[in-house]
């Protein structure tokens, strides 16, 4: 019998990376300041999550100045969404298939 859970990536537990790889798998860049406000979550705990994706090499990160403001933007890169892709298809089976 095929273990059930067996495709789930155990980094995408957590439901702000899940919230941050669900919005950048949707769009080419996302800055900072609107994926702190979509999942609403604090400074600390947005950077925590991003730092851990990006040590995964699942997102990119882009600094760059706009005027004289910083500005940081991120975005999924390959390996990142073919990762997370899994995991949703590891999700749906889990859904669709009853024990």
């Amino acid at each position: 019998m095929n273990n059930p859970i067996e495709g789930l990536n155990k980094v995408f537990e957590s439901r702000i990376k899940l919230g941050v790889m669900s919005i950048l798998l949707v769009n080419e860049w996302v800055d900072y300041n609107a994926l702190k406000e979509y999942l609403e979550v604090t400074d600390g705990n947005l950077a925590s999550h991003l730092k851990g994706l990006e040590s995964r090499k699942f997102i990119e990160v882009r600094k760059q100045f706009v005027g004289r403001k910083p500005l940081t933007t991120y975005r999924c890169t390959p390996g990142g969404k073919k990762a997370f892709k899994l995991h949703l298809a590891a999700l749906e089976n889990l859904i669709k298939n009853k024990p």
